[in-house]
């Protein structure tokens, strides 16, 4: 379960660090925008990407995010979703347009030309959450 902390986090749009395992075993990063689908974090993405075929391969995933923290505050909130990833064929447009809407402006209309059916959804069901901030529990 997602604390509500971290889920308004999450609804505010803070940019999220998706790590997946290449197929050496090294880490691969991307940068992306990701939103709430019920308990699971999600993300839209129009290309089959590295990203994507290293979850098909290894499902585990982390996605780390910055929190809001004042000026002059000594360690700033963050959060690490370690987690199971699951890659779905379609949704991409419908999900950007979404997500597009807290990153970007609230017209946001996402500008590439894709159908619903286009693209892939990266569902994360997120099994344990460390870093700084209220939505930290276990110490």
């Amino acid at each position: 379960m997602i604390p509500v902390a971290l889920r308004e986090l999450i609804e505010r749009g803070p940019l999220a660090h998706l790590v997946t395992v290449n197929i050496d075993g090294s880490p691969q990063v991307t940068v992306v925008w990701i939103g709430m689908d019920g308990d699971d974090v999600v993300s839209g993405h129009l290309q089959n990407s590295v990203k994507l075929r290293n979850i098909r391969r290894d499902p585990r995933v982390v996605i780390s995010l910055e929190g809001d923290s004042p000026p002059g505050t000594f360690l700033a909130d963050y959060a690490v979703l370690h987690g199971t990833g699951e890659v779905t064929e379609g949704g991409a447009a419908p999900l950007l347009n979404r997500l597009g809407r807290v990153y970007v402006r609230p017209d946001f209309v996402f500008p590439v030309e894709a159908p619903p059916e286009a693209g892939y959804v990266l569902r994360t069901r997120v099994g344990r959450i460390t870093g700084h901030g209220p939505w930290v529990t276990d110490g």
